[in-house]
């Protein structure tokens, strides 16, 4: 088990830190650059062998004892010289006769504390000096690189040789890849590829080896071979020739062979036969590559399939247009429950009663994984068939996955994901042991807490939250978490942690000391050395309170509050000095009174209390100086305590106000601002909005009475600001207000070249098409725009837009209009509010890439057009659908627009799930309804900040 990654995760923030204050005034006092320089040297040194260890095939306690060792100094010292900084710090103000005199007193009183701290970096000194002997004494200079154990069973041995009898849910993938495989217009001459992509365990080497074995007679030969981390490509090319038979019958030695000889000999073999290779577990492009080449492009319809966990190799692996990758997925709960009973009782008919139920809840752990089925009804096997012992199991597989030999496999298998992974990488995937089974995990809050916690540096020009969101994605991407909510844009708003690799994770974290979770299913207090350093409250009662009052909760750095949490038990905030992330998101039953000891917390950088029930934020928050997101989403906080403009670090202030505090425009890091009413602010303030140069969205509605004759200095205020915005980093601007003319925004005037996403969804909002919509907004990716009329001008104008990915239409009357073959290069969503007399058709070469399009269609107005919509043309299409308005029509031209309709999706070469509607839309609540649900159907969770 690896603990260098937690330890990666307390030096990376505290070397840079240290480095930081090297450069600053505070380092010139007396002595202070040189202790610094020095702990600076010995702690960078530690690093480095830290990062040694991480290449040892498996660590000794010696090892793991040091380590741990090294991983809490880092975080002690770290501690400390936050300290250190705060309260000199505090005492860094200049100014005239006054001032001196405040900052002596200011520094006599903290002299005791100053005093401590210079104590307590003695005491540092001499723990770094008791590591490093320990470390002489173990001589872990000298440690092997790998250690000498029994021969290691290959996990995947079972998946290579399984029983065509016991597999469950392999027939409908089987056939649809071999169909594809053998089918007509596939069989072009070249060398084809199929890449099976998939989480650890799913089930990818038994489904190769399924559509091998059904397809195998139309090839010459066949091979398998296991590419595994860390490939010899020298042994795999070997192992393919050993599998190929020879023309003449003869055997092949290749002890001798080096890898070019290999590999010739191989292709020599190859050159006049269909092949069919296996190429199991691929785990890097440059291991593809290296291995790829050896197979000859002969002209024989040969194919390749190749298995991989990771999503950016399994394209590698299909380049060619007639390559496929195939995303597997999980077992559905039909074949999961089908094969966890086959395998205990034959069948669940044969079940017992009393074991359904358990039963049920260990399925539901399994996430459909065949490897966890498999591998958790064979441990059920070999224990009685009664209740109470399958509940002990269902409560510890995460411990027994370490523990027990029948549960080794598969937890050798989902380990290996886990040890691929790059240092930072690990740090950032065991932060998600805070969080329960099933949690919905949302991006932008993960990427917010990483950063606070100091998991993320800038990288080659990039913020910290584009790298932060690059971790996300590479996680995504090696099949570490489960993606949900992918928007058109292909971006995710939110993940989930498959049961088993979260299992896997909380036992690396209890290991590590990386996290500490209460109330997660235990009734007590988690047994772990050294401090608490991020605590997840899950549950909490009178016992488990007790518990906390007795424990140092000084050294926390994040605690996450779970809405099943009673908040009374709750230890005191002051208690949690150290804490850079507090969040009590979903806690109904935090009040006012509940947030009390907020000035403590001076390195508190995220603070969330989103959907809880405060109405007032403490006054002693404008203390916080290290605050960078403040979120009061859903909450009944609608106005900020005096002095909030004086946190400058803020970047994040979500929520819904009733008034922007004055001086706002002195926030100049802020890059998200809180939803706000204009009319309800000074026009002081609109002029302020112009000076957050940092801000990339903005979220306004515009009241009542918005610009009216009285409202003339409010409305220039605003588009002053407006105008400024547009200039910086404002990517999205979403703008509400109930029949509110937008049109006073035709002298939105220079144009918003970054604007990324803008909305007025409204009806009447424009009268006519918005001038200042012009082809030169090349950022423009996302529109949802209402006007009483859309023309084809207007159309041509939106369809030029060249980085318009998703478009929605509320029109409040008719248009017709046609599609021109040049426009809507890379939309991919298109939608329209149901309404009266509208009409689009797409000629052919219009709107290319079009995923999905949803759109009234008027009977009467394409009655003298054949009832021609051209989705046939719209060739990545894959979902139409339409709403037809019968309005004017007959009843016999509105059958023969639906079979129209359905005649060309059926001529599509991508075969769109297409639908139809009659029925007519009410006009309730705006549309709002609709439009809502719209959304959830399209992103599959609600939208985010």
């Amino acid at each position: 088990m690896e603990v260098v990654s937690a330890s990666h995760g307390a030096f990376a923030p505290l070397l840079g830190k240290l480095a930081t204050l090297l450069a600053d005034k505070c380092a010139r006092l007396k002595g202070v650059r040189r202790e610094i320089r020095s702990l600076r040297s010995e702690l960078a040194s530690m690093h480095a062998a830290l990062k040694e260890y991480t290449k040892l095939e498996d660590q000794n306690d010696q090892v793991k004892t040091w380590i741990s060792l090294v991983r809490e100094l880092a975080y002690d010292t770290e501690d400390i010289f936050d300290k250190f900084i705060h309260q000199l710090g505090s005492g860094s103000h200049h100014g005239g006769f006054k001032e001196f005199f405040r900052k002596t007193a200011r520094r006599l009183k903290t002299l005791g504390s100053r005093r401590g701290i210079a104590d307590q970096i003695d005491d540092l000194k001499d723990r770094i000096k008791q590591v490093k002997d320990l470390k002489d004494s173990y001589k872990l200079d000298y440690a092997p690189s790998s250690i000498a154990g029994p021969p290691v069973v290959d996990p995947r041995l079972h998946a290579i040789f399984a029983d065509e009898a016991h597999l469950v849910g392999v027939d409908g993938p089987r056939d649809d890849l071999a169909k594809w495989i053998l089918e007509a217009n596939n069989l072009s001459k070249g060398c084809k590829v199929l890449s099976i992509v998939g989480f650890g365990g799913l089930g990818k080497t038994t489904l190769a080896n399924e559509v091998c074995r059904k397809i195998e007679g139309n090839f010459h030969c066949k091979a398998f071979v296991s590419v595994s981390q860390k490939p010899d490509v020298k042994k795999i090319i070997k192992d393919v020739i050993s599998q190929v038979p020879c023309e003449d019958g003869s055997t092949k030695d290749t002890s001798d062979w080096d890898e070019k000889k290999s590999i010739a000999k191989l292709r020599e073999l190859l050159q006049n036969k269909r092949y069919l290779i296996i190429i199991d577990d691929v785990w890097s492009t440059k291991a593809w590559h290296a291995i790829k080449c050896a197979f000859p492009e002969n002209n024989c319809s040969s194919r390749i399939i190749a298995t991989t966990r990771i999503i950016d190799v399994a394209k590698s692996c299909c380049l060619s247009a007639d390559d496929r990758v195939y995303k597997l997925k999980a077992l559905s709960d039909l074949h999961s429950r089908r094969l966890f009973f086959k395998r205990l009782f034959g069948s669940e008919e044969d079940c017992p009663e009393m074991l359904k139920e358990v039963s049920n809840k260990i399925l539901k752990k399994c996430g459909g994984l065949p490897l966890a089925i498999i591998s958790i009804s064979g441990l059920l096997a070999n224990r009685p068939a009664i209740k109470e012992e399958w509940e002990k199991v269902k409560r510890s597989i995460g411990t027994a996955l370490e523990k027990t030999n029948s549960l080794e496999g598969m937890s050798s298998i989902l380990s290996l994901s886990y040890n691929d992974l790059a240092p930072h990488l690990k740090t950032c995937l065991l932060y998600l042991s805070l969080f329960p089974e099933d949690h919905l995990i949302y991006r932008d809050r993960l990427v917010r807490r990483w950063i606070a916690e100091g998991f993320i540096s800038e990288e080659h020009g990039q913020s910290k939250q584009e790298v932060a969101e690059n971790y996300f994605y590479e996680l995504i991407n090696k099949s570490m978490v489960q993606p949900v909510g992918i928007k058109y844009d292909g971006k995710v708003q939110a993940c989930r942690v498959h049961d088993m690799m979260l299992e896997i994770i909380i036992s690396k974290s209890a290991e590590d000391n990386f996290t500490t979770v209460v109330g997660g299913g235990q009734t007590s207090l988690p047994n772990h050395q050294g401090s608490i350093r991020r605590l997840s409250i899950q549950h909490i009662d009178k016992k488990l309170a007790s518990e906390l009052a007795n424990v140092d909760l000084s050294h926390v750095r994040t605690l996450i509050v779970m809405p099943s949490c009673c908040i009374k038990h709750l230890p005191s905030l002051d208690r949690f000095e150290a804490l850079r992330v507090l969040d009590f998101e979903g806690c109904e039953d935090l009040n006012d009174c509940d947030i009390e000891g907020m000035d403590k917390l001076f390195q508190i950088k995220y603070l969330s209390f989103r959907d809880t029930c405060i109405s007032n934020l403490p006054s002693a928050i404008v203390k916080l100086n290290n605050l960078e997101t403040l979120d009061v989403e859903n909450t009944s906080v609608t106005e900020l305590p005096a002095g909030i403009t004086r946190l400058t670090t803020l970047r994040d202030l979500i929520g819904c106000l009733d008034k922007l505090p004055n001086g706002i425009g002195g926030m100049r890091n802020l890059q998200l601002m809180p939803r706000f009413t204009i009319t309800s602010q000074e026009t002081d303030v609109l002029e302020d909005l112009g000076n957050l140069t940092s801000l990339e969205e903005l979220d306004v509605d515009l009241g009542m009475n918005v610009f009216g004759s009285d409202k003339r200095c409010e409305k220039e205020a605003f588009l002053s600001s407006l105008s400024k915005l547009g200039t910086c980093k404002l990517h999205s601007l979403d703008i509400k207000g109930l029949r509110r003319s937008l049109d006073f925004l035709d002298s939105w005037s220079p144009l918003p070249y970054s604007l990324q996403r803008f909305s007025a969804p409204y009806p009447d909002s424009l009268t006519d098409f918005p001038k200042w919509i012009t082809p030169a907004l090349t950022n423009l990716a996302d529109l949802e725009i209402s006007f009483t009329e859309l023309t084809q001008d207007g159309l041509l104008t939106l369809g030029q837009l060249p980085s318009l990915l998703r478009l929605k239409l509320w029109p409040s009357r008719k248009f017709v209009v046609t599609v021109q073959a040049t426009s809507f290069r890379n939309l991919k969503v298109i939608y329209s509010r149901k309404t009266d007399q509208v009409y689009v058709s797409f000629v052919k070469g219009s709107a290319p890439k079009l995923e999905e399009l949803s759109m009234p269609f008027s009977v009467s107005a394409a009655k003298a057009n054949g009832f021609y919509s051209g989705i046939e043309h719209l060739h990545c299409l894959k979902r139409a659908h339409i709403w037809l308005d019968n309005q004017g029509a007959t009843p016999s031209e509105s059958k023969a627009a639906a079979a129209a309709f359905r005649k060309e999706a059926d001529a599509n070469p991508n075969h769109p799930a297409a639908t139809i509607s009659y029925e007519p839309e009410g006009e309730d609540n705006e549309d709002t309804s609709g439009r809502d649900k719209e959304k959830s159907k399209e992103d599959g969770i609600a939208d985010e900040d």
